[in-house]
């Protein structure tokens, strides 16, 4: 070849020269000619004679660039000490595709290489990067030269280096890897429970996994500016300062969760991502999805007391959510250009992807699930997978342990792990289960799940394994469904069966014939016959099914009456998500008589357990968060204790200066946002936001200030938060979508952003995460043909930008669904709210 194509972005080449060895113990150096193509972001070094094979040769490259503006590159990044003063710092973030901003490279997960790094600063820096330091070279007066260690052999993604003048704390796991959390010096008093997190987690892995983590260390960095929510680099994971630092002071059971389950999110990639990597973007989920499941698994091994596997249905849920629109695609997907490839990071990789593991897990079983992806990460490691060779690492686990098992009546020989993991990863869309029950036979039909209308689509067959339970069932039943139609014959006559046992499955089930009526009567009657995440489970299913037109809603709300005997945070929770849903459409659809009936027939029938609600951190994770969630609703509905109460404790610490002991974390955010509705108290909550140091106080403040009903309010903290001096621009996105579910700011944030629309693509790059919360968040309220007709108009003016992207397409999917709910059920609705509400 002539020709050397790498990848380069934003670069400005000054000089490339290529050496080759020419046997005399000298070099050959010849001078390249450069050719730039930015549409696809590379670059082209011309040589003068065709390069030879089977020949060595050294390609130096000298460049200039400066440091990008955003969060994506070798980018600037900014804090203010707590006298006024704005510190620099700079720092990385690659993945996916913006290695090549900060150097050139074969910027493609397949290309992994090793590096070795030097850094020059000042005296007042210090520099971290993936590896250990090895030495420093003092250059000049104020001038140093850290060296770095060759690291091992990684994707450029995972590439990564810090700049700053952070301060450290810093622990050994067992196997000896040093562990530190680096954070702004102001702010280290709130790094220790992530680095006891840190170690504990790391020493599970490398139990789990059997592989050592191979690096001597890993840093753990809250970088001040930070668009996601974390990043695995090898060595050196970075995080925003929410998803790592813990203030007891001001973090709620809900923000310690987080923290720890992002920490296990990130060190979980150590292997998964980072010692074996997918091949293309099109299976990122294999990162994401395999990461996120081990959030779980990591944390309730560790830290029992936080119940993560109470969580792990919302995850579910959320999937479920996604995958019920047309305009979902499958977890194994296309993706060619640095806007698909962003699109990649979304709830199907993550969401979906943990829960179809989840349910191979508990189909395969625990050992032969472990057994499977340690075999997985041994036979690739260093290397890059493909879908395909995790199916095979799982299928050759089952095959040595079918010899073993007592589950052989399940596996039959011919047992194909892709042939039924495929149904889940190259198709988009989730199944439903129809069940119709008759004594011990049980037929069963399943098709594509949708809440659009479409004609049946016989091309959706899935291979579910199903599992069930029934009146007279002592352990759960097993049954491997492969066909549109199918029969199990039980060996007796039961009353009742339910299945998707735990919830352990992805897939939704709807009981024909009397099946709904009977799990109503029985929930009534003794609700304990379910376990709490059945419960929970058939919650979701009733809600959902009403959404698809395949359920009455008035059977949902009758399914919901049984709560007032619910002792399960979980449960109650997701009923009562689903009542107040229907009550913020009634709210912003101005059916003043209806959101009025539904809020007296909440409070009426949640008062018991709101009143039971103590203002104070005590309890379970569980009982936290319930009480910080059903405090927040209480208030938000103009429940006059719960009012009175914060109104009381928002005084008391107005009045004390902010001195931040006078309220329990748990309760902060619902008195910020009963302070918020005041004029002062709404000023006084700003002016602690530009001087409070923990983020997780600064989220609650910015949410309190998007509760206002005052427009103007809420006009000014959209514009705070464009200027990105008061609020940071990271936070953006968040402030956007906090004011547009605000029934007083959803018109506003919606016009807000129609505005600035072309200033926000400045800001965030178009597959973002952050330009899909803007699109899917603000317009995700609206349910008339009116503001459909708006957003659509509004897409088609923006054609340029959007169309490439899904997030508009899900939008208007979202709008679509709202608009067929209330046709469908509005009348339902009324009718069942006349007959209840007393």
């Amino acid at each position: 070849t002539r020709a050397v194509v790498l990848h380069s972005k934003h670069l400005e080449i000054t000089k490339a020269f290529i050496e080759q060895e020419n046997g005399k113990g000298q070099a050959d150096t010849k001078q390249l000619q450069v050719l730039e193509y930015p549409p696809h972001e590379q670059v082209a070094f011309l040589t003068a004679e065709p390069l030879q094979t089977d020949k060595n040769y050294f390609l130096s490259i000298n460049y200039i660039a400066n440091l990008s503006d955003g969060f994506y590159g070798f980018y600037k990044s900014t804090y203010k000490t707590w006298d006024g003063q704005t510190r620099l710092l700079a720092s990385t973030h690659f993945e996916p595709t913006s290695a090549r901003m900060a150097f050139p490279c074969f910027d493609e997960p397949s290309y992994k290489a090793n590096y070795t790094l030097r850094i020059q600063r000042e005296e007042q820096h210090i520099a971290i990067s993936n590896m250990p330091k090895v030495k420093t070279l003092k250059l000049g007066s104020n001038l140093f030269e850290d060296h770095f260690a060759e690291t091992v052999k990684m994707s450029t993604y995972l590439v990564a280096f810090i700049i700053c003048d952070f301060q450290s704390i810093s622990g050994t796991t067992s196997s000896g890897t040093v562990v530190s959390v680096y954070t702004n010096p102001e702010k280290l008093t709130q790094a220790h429970y992530a680095l006891e997190v840190a170690i504990k987690l790391l020493e599970f892995y490398e139990q789990y996994f059997g592989i050592s983590y191979p690096l001597p260390k890993q840093d753990l960095v809250a970088v001040p500016d930070f668009q996601s929510g974390a990043m695995e680099n090898w060595g050196l994971t970075m995080y925003r300062e929410t998803s790592l630092l813990y203030d007891p002071e001001t973090s709620s059971a809900s923000d310690k969760l987080w923290v720890t389950m992002v920490i296990g999110h990130e060190l979980a990639h150590q292997w998964f991502g980072n010692l074996v990597t997918m091949e293309w973007w099109n299976d990122i989920w294999l990162n994401e999805g395999f990461a996120r499941y081990m959030e779980f698994l990591s944390v309730d091994a560790t830290y029992p007391e936080l119940q993560v596997n109470d969580y792990l249905l919302g995850t579910c849920f959320a999937a479920m959510g996604r995958d019920s629109m047309n305009s979902s695609r499958p977890i194994s997907a296309r993706a060619e250009n640095p806007t698909q490839i962003k699109e990649m990071f979304d709830t199907v990789s993550y969401d979906k992807g943990a829960c179809i593991l989840h349910m191979l897990r508990n189909f395969l079983t625990e050992e032969v699930f472990q057994d499977g992806i340690i075999h997985y990460l041994k036979k690739h490691s260093y290397k890059n997978a493909k879908n395909k060779d995790l199916w095979d690492s799982l299928a050759t686990t089952v095959c040595f342990v079918l010899h073993f098992s007592q589950y052989d009546y399940y596996f039959s020989e011919h047992f194909d792990v892709a042939k039924i993991m495929d149904t889940w990863t190259v198709q988009k869309g989730l199944p439903l289960i129809i069940v119709e029950q008759n004594w011990k036979r049980i037929k069963i039909k399943q098709e594509r799940f949708l809440k659009a209308v479409f004609p049946d689509d016989p091309q959706f067959l899935w291979y579910v394994p199903l599992t069930y339970i029934t009146s007279h069932s002592k352990n759960t039943g097993r049954h491997l469904m492969k066909t549109h139609s199918d029969t199990i014959e039980l060996e007796e006559d039961v009353s009742w069966v339910k299945f998707n046992v735990d919830m352990n499955g992805y897939y939704i089930v709807h009981y024909e014939g009397n099946g709904w009526d009977n799990i109503i009567k029985l929930l009534n009657e003794n609700h304990t016959l379910f376990s709490y995440k059945d419960r929970t489970n058939l919650i979701h299913d009733a809600f959902q099914l009403v959404s698809a037109g395949r359920l009455s809603l008035n059977r949902a709300l009758d399914l919901t009456r049984y709560l007032q005997h619910e002792t399960s945070s979980v449960a109650l929770l997701k009923g009562l998500g689903y009542l107040e849903v229907i009550y913020r459409m009634m709210e912003r659809r101005n059916v003043s008589d209806l959101a009025e009936s539904l809020k007296r027939y909440i409070l009426q029938y949640f008062k018991p357990v709101i009143d039971k609600q103590t203002w104070s951190d005590e309890g379970s994770v569980s009982e936290r968060i319930l009480r910080s969630d059903l405090l927040g609703l209480a208030c938000d509905l103009q429940y006059v204790p719960c009012v009175q109460k914060a109104t009381e404790l928002f005084n008391k610490w107005m009045e004390s200066g902010a001195n931040m002991s006078d309220i329990p974390s748990d309760v902060l955010g619902t008195v910020y946002s009963v302070g918020a509705k005041t004029a002062a108290g709404w000023n006084f909550l700003l002016d602690r936001y530009k001087v409070s140091i923990s983020g997780a106080e600064q989220r609650k403040i910015y949410s309190a200030l998007a509760s206002s009903k005052d427009v103007s309010k809420l006009t000014r903290l959209l514009e705070l938060g464009m200027e990105g001096d008061t609020i940071k621009i990271q936070d953006l996105p968040s402030v956007i979508y906090s004011v547009s579910t605000n029934p007083s700011g959803h018109l506003l944030a919606w016009n807000f952003v129609k505005k600035n629309w072309n200033r926000l693509l400045e800001k965030f790059p178009l597959g973002s995460f952050s330009i899909r919360t803007i699109i899917v968040g603000t317009t995700s309220q609206f349910s008339s043909k009116q503001e459909l007709q708006e957003v659509k108009l509004f897409f088609q003016s923006a054609k340029e930008e959007v169309s490439q992207l899904r997030a508009p397409q899900i939008a208007l999917e979202n709008i679509e669904k709202n608009i067929r709910w209330l046709e469908r059920n509005l009348a339902v609705l009324r009718k069942w709210i006349l007959e209840n509400v007393k």
